[in-house]
């Protein structure tokens, strides 16, 4: 379902962006900031053993469900080619613990993962714009519930993305942005009552359509 919600908004954006073809646009430039308005799906990749805090098998794997949500993002561009991005948004996931016929809720919770990319845009100037980019991102855990009498503690950390997306000239100073990243992050979960423990790798693809407005 995740998929079908990313696919049916880039095509409707995409049809947008061609129905403006005759219009007039403005072109990328230094010094311009563009703000975003997006949907984005989060969707982790990860699916790690948990063990006992000694370290045995429990048959068990770590499985993290995804989410869909509104986001933001701010560029600034340094250049008419180069550009720095910072993008916010919270989404909630649930934990589940997962084996051949078992599946069992862990915990819900809500993770904020701010990322700052630095891009390249290859054709600043044209209205189908593609870009790149790398950069950072910080997973922060908070709020949610645990689940089925477990306390399930999952620490925050540093990760790295990586990025490509394309922009779509209307009319003025509105494009249709489709944008997709790829963050690499892992972490730890434990529960110490439960004496269980797990290696996260959350590794989720970022994949998001929107609009976007250069002031």
């Amino acid at each position: 379902m995740n998929t079908k919600i990313i696919v049916a908004a880039a095509a409707a954006l995409l049809a947008a962006g061609g129905a403006a073809q005759a219009q007039d646009f403005q072109p990328k430039a230094k010094g311009d900031i563009v703000l975003n308005v997006r949907v984005t799906d989060v969707s982790p990749t990860g699916s790690d053993p948990i063990t006992t805090l000694a370290g045995a098998s429990t048959g068990l794997r770590a499985k993290v469900g995804y989410d869909v949500m509104p986001t933001i993002g701010v560029t600034y561009f340094f250049t008419d080619h180069v550009a720095a991005e910072i993008i916010a948004g919270t989404t909630q996931h649930t934990v589940r613990a997962k084996a051949p016929g078992t599946d069992l809720k862990l915990k819900d919770t809500w993770v904020l993962p701010p990322v700052l990319t630095v891009q390249y845009h290859f054709a600043p100037g044209a209205r189908v714009s593609p870009y790149i980019g790398a950069g950072v991102n910080y997973m922060l855990f908070y709020g949610g519930d645990n689940k089925n009498g477990f306390n399930l503690k999952i620490d925050d950390g540093f990760g790295t993305a990586l990025q490509a997306g394309i922009d779509i000239a209307t009319k003025g100073r509105w494009a249709v942005n489709l944008d997709a990243k790829k963050v690499f992050f892992e972490t730890d979960a434990v529960d110490r009552a439960k004496g269980v423990k797990s290696k996260v790798t959350l590794n989720p693809w970022v994949l998001s359509a929107g609009v976007g407005y250069r002031f």
